[in-house]
């Protein structure tokens, strides 16, 4: 079996190598290349077609915010995960507008990094504890009225286990519908909520209170 075919894109030469090491030790994990730039990562991405990319965000030539946009443009199958030592809060905001499902800091544990891998792999959300209080910050604001009031009762509950961080598979079994009725439901909700992605309707869903972040030890 392939598995989960990652890319890793990081201007600094340690850095990717220590964490080619740790990935090549995990199952169904399976590095395919390296990227040592923004348009590097680019170009590598279209050639590879990994399944995740390791982005980190401040590289030469193209910074990591622009080559997610780009990679998402162009090959929207491709998964990014962010992967930095910057907790900035327009640094975040702006990866998560461009597409990335994750956002890891570099010191988070290598247990945590392989499970964002994962996650994001199948389609979910991962985030740095601090990154996910910083963004529910910044999207906390007073509103005349609450958008969640134009979804329907099946769609909140599909928002609920999106924010749980279940898989699109995951929400079918869990309500017994079909896969195609929850990407469906997915899409109204996004469209509807005027968000982009899963990880931005994660985030809602957190600010709502409909799911709460879960303490990890």
């Amino acid at each position: 079996m392939e598995g989960i075919k990652v890319l890793i894109a990081d201007d600094h030469t340690v850095v990717r190598k220590g964490i080619r090491a740790l990935l090549e030790t995990e199952p169904g994990i399976r590095v395919v290349g390296e990227a040592e730039d923004g348009e590097d990562a680019l170009h590598k991405a279209l050639a590879l077609r990994p399944d995740v990319i390791l982005m980190d965000l401040v590289m030469p030539k193209l910074d990591g915010v622009k080559a997610t946009h780009e990679v998402r443009e162009r090959l929207p199958t491709a998964k990014v995960l962010v992967l930095t030592s910057f907790a900035e809060d327009r640094r975040i905001r702006a990866a998560i507008e461009a597409g990335a499902l994750g956002y890891l800091l570099k010191d988070s544990s290598p247990q945590d990094l392989v499970r964002a891998i994962r996650e994001v792999a199948r389609g979910g959300s991962a985030l740095h504890p601090k990154v996910a209080q910083r963004l529910i910050r910044q999207l906390q604001g007073p509103r005349e009225e609450s958008v969640r009031e134009g979804l329907t009762e099946r769609e909140t509950r599909v928002l609920e286990l999106i924010a749980q961080g279940l898989s699109n598979r995951e929400v079918a079994r869990e309500l017994s519908i079909s896969e195609p009725t929850v990407r469906t439901h997915v899409s109204n909700i996004l469209r509807k909520l005027h968000l982009k992605s899963r990880t931005q309707a994660a985030l809602y869903a957190l600010k709502e209170g409909l799911a709460q972040l879960e303490e990890k030890d």
